[in-house]
């Protein structure tokens, strides 16, 4: 991976306009805020709502990106408005950064969280995950949870995974493996691109669907490693889709997602949303 993304990414992530679309969703009052997900003090996620509450709404979960050891909860709801506007539920979900967490302590987390809104609310309508970058990551690994072992299965109906990590062996050979000290081992282990060709998983649902998107003006290594991981996902069975979002870089994905008519914001159309992204 190229050293100078995730240097930008770092200082890119507390952007002004996020953080303002952030306090935005924050000040509607129609949320709930560091709500305990589990023990620990970084184990904390955001919940907001649409304006109609109801027993059965559909849930996206966010993960940030970082390269796992920069960005935060608390300035990553910058979606939140257009899909709130569309009876969405959003949470966004903390999770501790390197060199505090180690990968496995995140993956088990993001996994926690998960449980913890499938719990709280039982009776969603379906739960999307969607991280960024090493959110992505954290997300795609939920393709591999054991859900029997944590006693519930969630409610899991789509996976967007925007310009995502998901072989982590060329992030050992760069300097954002400083705070992380992986190890091939570690990597391995914590890749979904890996783990899925060497141990395939099936889809708990058959119908759960994988969005894989990359901007145009990403890196090649995230072009690169998009456009695998979403071929091992059609070889392995699953309802995959890659889509290369045009004139956008690493960061401006996630400034158009505060936008209300961006492709990636239109969760609230499932499932005319995937017929669209030519899902099939």
């Amino acid at each position: 991976m190229a050293t100078e993304v995730g240097d930008l990414e770092a200082s890119r992530n507390m952007d002004p306009k996020l953080k303002t679309a952030t306090k935005r969703a924050q000040a509607t009052g129609r949320n709930l805020l560091d709500v305990p997900y589990g023990d620990g003090e970084g184990e904390k996620l955001d919940i907001y709502f649409p304006e109609a509450v109801s027993e059965a709404l559909p849930f996206l979960v966010f993960f940030h990106g970082g390269y796992w050891q920069s960005g935060s909860k608390d300035s990553s709801a910058f979606m939140v408005s257009p899909l709130t506007a569309q009876g969405v539920a959003v949470v966004i979900a903390a999770y501790d950064i390197a060199p505090k967490g180690t990968l496995d302590q995140m993956v088990d987390q993001v996994t926690q969280s998960i449980v913890f809104v499938q719990k709280q609310y039982p009776g969603n309508q379906g739960i999307y995950l969607c991280g960024h970058s090493a959110g992505a990551h954290l997300a795609a690994m939920m393709l591999l949870a054991n859900w029997t072992k944590r006693g519930v299965t969630p409610n899991l109906k789509g996976f967007f995974l925007v310009s995502g990590i998901y072989d982590l062996e060329p992030v050992m050979h760069t300097s954002e493996n400083a705070p992380l000290l992986t190890t091939l081992e570690d990597a391995q282990r914590n890749s979904p691109q890996w783990r899925l060709k060497t141990s395939p998983a099936q889809p708990v649902d058959p119908a759960c669907r994988v969005l894989v998107t990359v901007g145009q003006h990403d890196s090649p290594e995230f072009h690169r490693q998009s456009r695998e991981f979403y071929q091992t996902l059609r070889r392995g069975g699953w309802k995959a889709s890659f889509e290369e979002l045009h004139d956008v870089d690493h960061f401006e994905i996630l400034w158009n997602l505060t936008q209300k008519d961006y492709v990636l914001t239109q969760v609230g159309r499932i499932p005319s949303l995937w017929t669209e992204c030519v899902l099939l």
